[in-house]
């Protein structure tokens, strides 16, 4: 019986080890807490939380805590994860808008969470 096909039956890795490149997959617990930079590598922030889509079955949006110090005038942002690209060699994430963008996106405080439905697609990261 081929290695691989056996470690997938026994649970014991039996074969040679196979990298996870080009990367695919990712922990939740190795995602919080990354840092997100812009495109200009200045740091933004870091991710606080994932939020998933129990429907499609897909991570839908990332919490991404900017400013503040010490969790005062922290501000969080729900952002499509489809706006960050990994950058593994760095580990971390890269957010494909600039500055202005978050800005001006819907953000909102550790005591007043958005209802999910507000930051769907249809809202202000539609047309981003």
């Amino acid at each position: 019986m081929d290695d691989l096909i056996k470690d997938d039956f026994t649970g014991k890795n039996e074969g040679p080890l196979y990298p996870n490149k080009p990367l695919r997959y990712l922990t939740a617990s190795s995602i919080i807490g990354d840092k997100v930079h812009d495109k200009n590598n200045a740091e933004m922030g870091k991710i606080e939380d994932i939020m998933l889509d129990l429907v499609a079955a897909k991570i839908d949006y990332v919490i991404v805590e900017l400013g503040g110090f010490l969790g005062i005038n922290v501000k969080l942002f729900a952002i499509p994860f489809r706006m960050l690209e990994v950058d593994p060699a760095n580990k971390r994430f890269i957010f494909k808008g600039d500055k202005e963008m978050i800005k001006n996106a819907p953000g909102f405080d550790m005591e007043h969470w958005p209802d999910t439905n507000f930051h769907k697609e249809d809202d202000y990261w539609h047309f981003m």
